[in-house]
C-alpha cells in the first residue's frame, strides 16, 4: 500500500472546490446576460430589401386603389339614398295638404260620435300635433277601418306608408354616410403606411407627362373618338382619390383632398361628359353603363376593367394601349392593358 501523504485528500477536495466555484461563477454571468439583453439582441433583424419595399408599396397602393373605388361606391349609393329620401319627403309634403283637407271630414265624424260621450280616437286625432304618431297606435288604425268612406281609409293607409318610407330612405342615407366616413378614415390609414415605404425608397409623387398619340378610330363611334381625345387632353394631370367630375379634374377626398386631379373612374366619367354622356363616378357602375365586349373586340373608347372586384379601369386607345389614372403618386398616362386581369370591355358610345 502506497501511504499518501497527510493532507493531500484535503488539497484536492480544495482544488475541486476553487474549480466548481469558478463554473458558478461562469453560470451566472451567462444568466445575467440572458435577462438584461433584450430578445433578439443578438442577431439584429435583417432590413427589407429593396425588392421587398417595392412588393409592400405595389401591394398598398393596391389596396388604396380598391379602398377609393369603394368610397365611390358608397358616394354613389349615397347620392341615391338622398334622391329617395328627397321623394318621399315631397311625397310627404303632398299627403300634408290631403291631411289639412281630411281633418274637417274627420271632425264632423268625430262630433257625431262624441254626442254619445266616452273618447274617440278622432277627436285625438284632429287635435293632435302629431298624426302619424296617432296613425301608428293600432286601436286608432281600427277605429279608422270601420268609419267613413273607403276614400277616406285609403288616405290613411297613403299617409301611413308615405311617412314610413320617408323614414326607411333618411335612416339609410344616414346609414351609407356612416360607412362612407369609416371608409374615409381606412383610406388615409392606407395612405400613411404607404409613405412610409415610399419614403424608404426615396419616391416622390409624381410623373413624366407623356405626348398624345395619333389614334385611329379602328371602327369606333364620334362620341367614343371624342372621349378618347378628352381623355388623352388630361396627360399628366395628378393621380387624386375621388377626383374627377364632368367639367375636368377635381380636389378628392383624404389625401386626395390636397390634389386636383382624377382616380380611375373619375377620369372616364370627365372624358364621356365632354360628348354628351353621363357615367356615375364608381367603376361598378360604369360596368354596368353600356354593351360588354372581350378583349378581342375592344376599339378606342371602350371602357377597360381590371381584377375581378372591377377596382381599376382605363379608356382604350387602341394596340394594346389605354389612357388611365393608375395610383397616387402617379399621373394620368398611357400604359399597356396588360399585366393587369382583365375582367372586361364596355362600349359607351
Amino acid at each position: 500500500m502506497v501511504r499518501r501523504p497527510y493532507g493531500a485528500a484535503p488539497l484536492v477536495l480544495f482544488r475541486l472546490a476553487k474549480a466548481a466555484l469558478r463554473w458558478t461563477a461562469a453560470m451566472a454571468v451567462a444568466a445575467t446576460l440572458v435577462t438584461v439583453l433584450p430578445a433578439g439582441s443578438a442577431v439584429a433583424a435583417p432590413k427589407p430589401s429593396r425588392k421587398e419595399l417595392t412588393a409592400q408599396e405595389k401591394q398598398l397602393a393596391n389596396q388604396l386603389e380598391k379602398m377609393t373605388e369603394q368610397y365611390n361606391g358608397l358616394q354613389v349609393r349615397l347620392k341615391q339614398a338622398q334622391r329617395a329620401a328627397k321623394v318621399a319627403a315631397d311625397n310627404a309634403k303632398i299627403q300634408q295638404q290631403g291631411l289639412d283637407a281630411a281633418r274637417s271630414r274627420i271632425a264632423q265624424m268625430a262630433a257625431e260620435s262624441y254626442k254619445n260621450g266616452g273618447a274617440d280616437p278622432a277627436v285625438s286625432f284632429a287635435g293632435s300635433k302629431d298624426p302619424q304618431a296617432m296613425l301608428d297606435q293600432s286601436a286608432t288604425l281600427n277605429y279608422f277601418s270601420t268609419q267613413g268612406s273607403a276614400q277616406v281609409r285609403t288616405f290613411f293607409q297613403t299617409l301611413q306608408a308615405t311617412a314610413r318610407a320617408q323614414r326607411a330612405a333618411q335612416d339609410r342615407a344616414a346609414q351609407v354616410t356612416s360607412l362612407a366616413k369609416d371608409s374615409h378614415q381606412r383610406l388615409k390609414t392606407l395612405q400613411t403606411a404607404l409613405n412610409k415605404v415610399k419614403g424608404k425608397l426615396g419616391q416622390s409623387a409624381g410623373g413624366t407627362t407623356q405626348a398624345a398619340p395619333s389614334v385611329a378610330s379602328g371602327g369606333a363611334s364620334a362620341k367614343a373618338m371624342g372621349a378618347v381625345k378628352a381623355a388623352l387632353g388630361a396627360l399628366g394631370t395628378p393621380y387624386s382619390w375621388g377626383g374627377g367630375t364632368p367639367s375636368g379634374p377635381s380636389y378628392g377626398v383624404a389625401q386626395g383632398a390636397n390634389i386636383k386631379g382624377y382616380d380611375c373612374s373619375g377620369l372616364t366619367l370627365y372624358a364621356y361628359a365632354q360628348v354628351g354622356i353621363g357615367l356615375p363616378h364608381y367603376t361598378g357602375s360604369q360596368f354596368n353603363a353600356g354593351i360588354h365586349v372581350t378583349k378581342a373586340q375592344l376599339r378606342p373608347g371602350d371602357l377597360v376593367f381590371f381584377y375581378s372586384d372591377l377596382h381599376h379601369m382605363g379608356m382604350y386607345i387602341g394596340n394594346g394601349k389605354m389612357v388611365h389614372a393608375p395610383q397616387t403618386g402617379d399621373v394620368v398616362k398611357i400604359s399597356s392593358i396588360e399585366g393587369r386581369p382583365f375582367a372586361g370591355g364596355v362600349r359607351v358610345g
